[in-house]
């Protein structure tokens, strides 16, 4: 089983910094770049889990909840990783694609 608190940590500082930033710095395009993160994680879990299964797109539901959706969509990745056959190398690469989102969300912020 992958231990998968490396990307559940990265996704909760992101998460932090998307809860306290200003509405504007959220709608100057912050919140799309949240919301395009926990798409992404969304996605990765499906395919872990339903490989064959046509995808689901995660809504936007306003830039105050983009920080909530980003954490649920992480957390459904994390429990995919640890229940299906992923390997070490999903995870890590899950990590590096939420790192590098984080360095350009904190430039938004």
């Amino acid at each position: 089983m992958l231990d998968t608190t490396p990307l559940t940590t990265a996704v909760e500082r992101i998460a932090d910094r998307l809860r306290a930033a200003p509405q504007s710095r959220l709608q100057r395009g912050a919140a799309a770049e949240g919301l395009a993160l926990a798409r992404e994680l969304a996605l990765r879990a499906q395919r872990l889990e339903t490989p064959d299964g046509e995808p689901r797109i995660m809504p936007e539901t306003g830039v105050f909840a983009v920080a909530d959706q980003l954490v649920v969509a992480a957390t459904d990745l994390a429990e995919s990783l640890r229940t299906t056959a992923a390997s070490p190398e999903d995870l890590g690469e899950a990590v590096g694609f939420v790192e590098e989102a984080g360095v350009r969300l904190r430039a938004m912020l």
